[in-house]
């Protein structure tokens, strides 16, 4: 599958009555953890099962690996399985958050060696706006054994060891720290370090340059498209060639996805993630920090 898929092509997938799909409902607020939960529950796309970011998509916290941690990979194929997730199911993720944490879902499919994931383009504004409706029903439980053991597709990670090791080496190609640019998916000022609602330090991976995830996004909550990708990812000096050199983060490995799917998106395939994000990154104060 795409990385993305319409609302109009979601329809007409559905109305075949054929396909093997999954919908995850994947709607999140930080501020209100139980939001999400009581919107799904107020009305989602028919059929539609909830993935909740603490529970069903982030490991256990430590208090050093960060806010939302990668859950461990036997732990994610079970419940993978519990939402009736096999080789051949066709996923699809949404929320109404602009694709943050429907992109934390697909970009967790695809490391768990599962290709058949996308994420609805524009979410549930854009399924209303094609006609779509909204239900209360739960979703008939079929559950499955846990998923089969692949490999990832293409969805590398990066440590805080092996960021911290790169800072000291030089590039000789321009890039960020090391061997890598390091693409930071926060908001300007949390980049800058004017501000830190989430985190006990504010400040940025020193090299790491900014792009704001809302700037994926055109005006309707969709994605722009991959031209449009393309040439503000080749400002940042990322296109083709240096795309496998990336590495996403953000606060805690969350919206670093967002920026991750437009990438491919835009047919710039290779990037890696750093799970931890900041929030791993600075709860050691010896590691460096940047601000300004």
């Amino acid at each position: 599958m795409p990385a993305l898929i319409s609302a109009e092509e979601l329809r007409s997938l559905l109305a075949t009555g054929h396909a093997d799909v999954v919908l995850l409902d994947c709607g999140f607020d930080l501020a209100d953890t139980a939001a999400g939960r009581r919107a799904f529950d107020a009305g989602h796309l028919p059929g539609a099962q909830y993935a909740h970011l603490d529970r069903d998509l982030s490991g256990v916290k430590t208090g050093r690996n960060g806010r939302h941690p990668l859950p461990p990979r036997d732990a994610f194929a079970a419940q993978v399985g519990r939402w009736g997730i096999g080789p051949a199911t066709r996923v699809v993720t949404y929320d109404a958050q602009g694709g943050v944490y429907a992109a934390r879902a697909w970009w967790l499919l695809h490391w768990l060696g599962h290709a058949k994931a996308a994420v609805l383009d524009g979410g549930v504004a854009a399924w209303r706006a094609a006609g779509g409706s909204l239900g209360t029903s739960a979703a008939a439980s079929r559950p499955l054994p846990p998923y089969p053991a692949q490999p990832p597709l293409a969805m590398p990670t990066v440590d805080a060891e092996a960021l911290l090791a790169s800072l000291g080496r030089a590039s000789g190609s321009g890039l960020g720290p090391g061997r890598w640019r390091v693409l930071d998916a926060r908001s300007p000022e949390r980049y800058r370090g004017e501000t830190e609602p989430l985190d006990p330090v504010a400040g940025r991976i020193p090299g790491a340059i900014n792009r704001f995830h809302r700037e994926n996004l055109q005006g309707d909550g969709r994605f722009k498209a991959p031209p449009v990708l393309r040439a503000e990812f080749a400002r940042l000096g990322i296109d083709g060639h240096t795309a496998a050199t990336v590495v996403h983060q953000c606060g805690s490995g969350v919206t670093a996805c967002h920026n991750l799917l437009a990438m491919v998106h835009a047919g710039l395939a290779g990037a890696a993630l750093y799970p931890g994000s900041w929030s791993e990154w600075c709860a050691d104060a010896t590691r460096p920090v940047e601000r300004g």
